[in-house]
């Protein structure tokens, strides 16, 4: 199941609101949502998780290029949001027409509940599937810096897992307003 919410910096500290990824089709779609979220051009911080498998942040300032974190890159890239941040991160411009649909839980059609761990056999495949293709990495992909200047060091990001998001909103000083969306 996805957790996604708008972080909005202000002058009086941070307004959050609950991002509906149902209308998120695509990276570009993330992005317009994040700055009509953003009040006078200020930093909004975009924070997305799937339970306890990965999170991820993106940042936008204005009209400024967005910067992007993952916290599990291979994780991430065998769901539909994460995989639009790592392709990102990656080099891979190309933005797939539709994301595979989503049920209730937050799982690709088909995929069980539970991530079974993947056999060789079932790499080698995956791997044929992306001749080409820069390997994803197990582990942290992005812009660890991008919260160093609101309070998260690049330190603290490589290292939280369980909660991270909540983690976050703590160092920026905006626990209330997240837990007000959760």
């Amino acid at each position: 199941m996805y957790f996604a919410a708008l972080l909005a910096r202000t002058e009086d500290g941070w307004e959050a609101s609950d991002m509906e990824l149902d209308d998120v089709e695509s990276l570009s779609d993330l992005i317009d949502l994040a700055r009509s979220a953003a009040v006078d051009d200020d930093t909004v911080v975009a924070l997305i998780e799937q339970e306890d498998a990965w999170f991820g942040v993106v940042r936008v300032d204005g009209e400024e290029d967005p910067r992007y974190f993952v916290s599990n890159a291979s994780a991430a890239d065998r769901s539909s949001y994460g995989s639009m941040l790592t392709k990102e991160l990656l080099g891979n411009d190309e933005e797939d027409d539709e994301l595979d649909e989503l049920d209730l839980d937050g799982t690709e059609d088909g995929e069980d509940e539970v991530i079974a761990a993947f056999t060789d056999e079932e790499d080698d495949a995956d791997e044929e599937g992306r001749a080409g293709a820069e390997p994803v990495p197990a582990g942290p992909l992005g812009d660890p810096r991008l919260l160093d200047d609101l309070g998260v060091s690049h330190k603290q990001l490589m290292t939280l897992d369980g909660d991270a998001l909540s983690e976050i909103a703590e160092s920026l000083g905006a626990t209330e307003v997240l837990e007000a969306v959760r």
